[in-house]
């Protein structure tokens, strides 16, 4: 990972400095799939690249037929994944409505995920797209041993991702907010699954970074001292192990990861480490992402915010 030096503006687009999956964004929109398929067939054995990749163009993809019509004539793991990926991302944001169509997309986007595992059985992609549906699905499977709540959720699938790639980030990141208040979870849940995936990755993966999620999820602006909770002992900790354990080695990732840092820039200066806070957004260069800092107002303005107090430069205007 290489970022750009920042020239005075924030770049928000996820591709971040990943040019090959950018300029795949950017045929995707042109209604060619060819550079797509390239992207992924590269990252075809890193399965968090792939993740990220496959994700990205969906976003991409998902209003037009494009990848119908790739797997109609190019039918392969690549576009076998990708039919996947926009089939369950339009289930996704139809979820919160009463559309009638939900159910019998549900249904298409579950088949869409079967083939494309088929077509690629050692990919955890698939199921960890099909795990974004989980909360539509209504899993309640037992939860496993090591947990103080052990609240029912998808388990059985998670397990089944876990088993071809046991670190694999998209699934974590998919299999929390399973369990959030505001999805029908509980905040009890929350803590209980955040500290358990956490503490169980080795202390210099980026999925250490889990706890952090859920403090920005429960923040209540209207508590008493809420902004203070990241200076308690226990998430100062949190943060500085991720700072000393996992960001040195974001150096050798092939992209910048956006959000990950994005949520460790924003604990260490919540914590008050503005010297550590200040390398991580220097080394984000000029990528953004709107999370967490949208929790607590404009994401572009409480970013500024933070970049300003930690002496660095910021957009004329926000």
């Amino acid at each position: 990972m290489t970022a750009a030096v920042f020239e005075g503006q924030y770049k928000w687009h996820p591709a971040a400095d990943d040019r090959r999956l950018a300029q795949a964004c950017v045929d995707v929109r042109a209604g060619r799939y060819l550079s797509a398929s390239e992207t992924l067939k590269d990252a075809r054995w890193d399965f968090d690249l792939r993740s990220h990749r496959s994700l990205v163009l969906a976003s991409e993809a998902a209003d037009s037929d494009l990848t119908e019509r790739w797997l109609a004539e190019v039918a392969d793991a690549e576009s076998a994944l990708m039919w996947a990926r926009v089939a369950v991302l339009r289930v996704t944001r139809m979820a919160a409505t009463d559309d009638p169509r939900l159910i019998p997309l549900v249904r298409i986007a579950m088949a869409a995920c079967e083939r494309a595992a088929e077509e690629f059985p050692e990919d955890p992609t698939p199921w960890v797209a099909q795990l974004s549906m989980a909360r539509l699905l209504h899993y309640r499977d037992p939860a496993p041993h090591g947990m103080m709540l052990a609240p029912p959720g998808p388990w059985s699938l998670f397990s089944r991702i876990l088993s071809l790639d046991p670190w694999n980030r998209e699934a974590h990141h998919r299999m929390l907010p399973f369990f959030f208040e505001r999805n029908g979870g509980s905040k009890p849940a929350t803590w209980d699954v955040a500290h358990f995936l956490g503490q169980r990755a080795p202390v210099s993966s980026p999925l250490r970074l889990l706890p952090l999620v859920a403090l920005v999820e429960d923040h209540d602006p209207k508590a008493l001292l809420a902004d203070h909770i990241w200076q308690q002992p226990a998430w100062r900790t949190t943060a500085a192990n991720a700072y000393h354990n996992w960001f040195p080695d974001t150096a050798d990732y092939r992209f910048t990861p956006v959000l990950d840092l994005s949520y460790l820039a924003h604990a260490l200066f919540m914590a008050n480490l503005e010297f550590e806070a200040r390398a991580v957004l220097t080394a984000m260069g000029p990528y953004a992402a709107r999370m967490p800092w949208s929790t607590f107002g404009h994401a572009q303005q409480q970013l500024t915010r933070a970049r300003r107090l930690c002496g660095l430069g910021t957009p004329e205007k926000t």
